[in-house]
């Protein structure tokens, strides 16, 4: 951190995939400066398959742990960290984010339209996942996984060293085409997966339709916190 300039705090998953520019654990993601705390033992594994209540004390104390260095703002690398959003945001005096799902309720008042969810693992969405990022019963949405499309899943789900961008974006283009011909009432796209901002472009030009992402919703709580003056 150079002088004041207020710095994004990030949680990392415990993971060794590529990280691309776009990618939320990528600093070159972000026009402000950014402070990564990986998160030990936090696999794939255990946070979306086994959602282990266990690494609640480990997120809390690498939370404690960025908040102690000055941080304005804390969020993580992963959408299915909602359940974790109220003990965290408690523990530390900063503004946390946890989950792109947080953007759901928004996304919804400004459009009273359906939203598209494109999550890593569409099983993994619970009711836990969806109500503790504030997704009431009200709100008409649909989801669709990439759990069953090995260019995303290997890399992604399976923590493997080689990823194909062009590959995934043409597969998430696709099935967000698949969900705009299912469901005419779409009104825009949640990326609940914080890897998929990097094809966020593509979908949107794809389908004409907003789309909410991880670095977008960053850079509005950031700019909460860093707020500019305007000439007298």
């Amino acid at each position: 951190m150079s002088g004041n300039s207020p710095v994004l705090g990030i949680l990392l998953l415990d993971t060794t995939f590529p990280r691309i520019p776009g990618d939320v654990g990528n600093e070159l993601s972000y026009p402000f400066p950014v402070r990564f705390r990986t998160v030990p033992r936090a696999t794939v594994q255990r946070v979306i398959f086994e959602t282990d209540p266990m690494l609640l004390d480990s997120f809390i104390d690498a939370a404690l742990e960025l908040a102690s260095t000055g941080v304005a703002a804390l969020t993580s690398s992963c959408g299915f960290l909602s359940p974790y959003q109220k003990e965290i945001a408690a523990a530390v005096s900063v503004p946390v984010f946890l989950s792109s799902l947080m953007q759901v309720p928004i996304a919804y008042a400004m459009t009273q339209r359906r939203v598209a969810i494109i999550t890593a693992n569409s099983q993994r969405v619970t009711q836990l996942v969806l109500e503790s990022a504030g997704i009431t019963s009200e709100i008409p949405i649909v989801i669709t996984g990439l759990e069953d499309v090995p260019a995303f899943s290997n890399p992604i789900l399976k923590d493997g060293a080689v990823l194909d961008r062009a590959q995934i974006e043409h597969e998430i283009v696709l099935q967000s085409d698949r969900l705009i011909q299912k469901h005419s009432d779409i009104g825009t796209f949640v990326f609940e997966c914080h890897n998929l901002s990097p094809y966020a472009k593509a979908v949107q030009e794809a389908t004409g339709i907003p789309v909410f992402d991880i670095i977008d919703f960053a850079c509005w709580v950031f700019n909460t916190v860093n707020k500019k003056s305007y000439p007298h």
